[in-house]
């Protein structure tokens, strides 16, 4: 049986006027500077989806990064996390 990581994972949704703004690509830019993997999407109720995986400091502060660079455009963030299985090897758009 595979051997699989265990990691820190952060899930969150944007709302706001968060489509057609560059919120993913601001947001796969922001991920460079950090030691996580996991993914960004747009969503077709008009939310944009933010998963990273990695150590909890990284990914918070990571999120953290992202609501304040794009304060002009979230009206509303909700976030979930936990620990899991490795699921992504990069931080890409989806």
């Amino acid at each position: 049986m595979e051997n699989q990581e265990s990691v820190y994972y952060l899930k969150a949704f944007f709302e706001g006027r968060v489509q057609g703004v560059g919120f993913r690509y601001s947001t796969s830019q922001i991920a460079k500077g950090y030691e996580l993997t996991g993914y960004v999407t747009n969503l077709s109720d008009g939310r944009v989806e933010l998963f990273a995986e990695g150590e909890a400091e990284e990914c918070t502060s990571f999120i953290k990064t992202v609501e304040e660079e794009m304060d002009g455009f979230v009206r509303k963030v909700e976030k979930s996390s936990g620990i899991g299985g490795r699921k992504h090897k990069s931080f890409s758009i989806v």
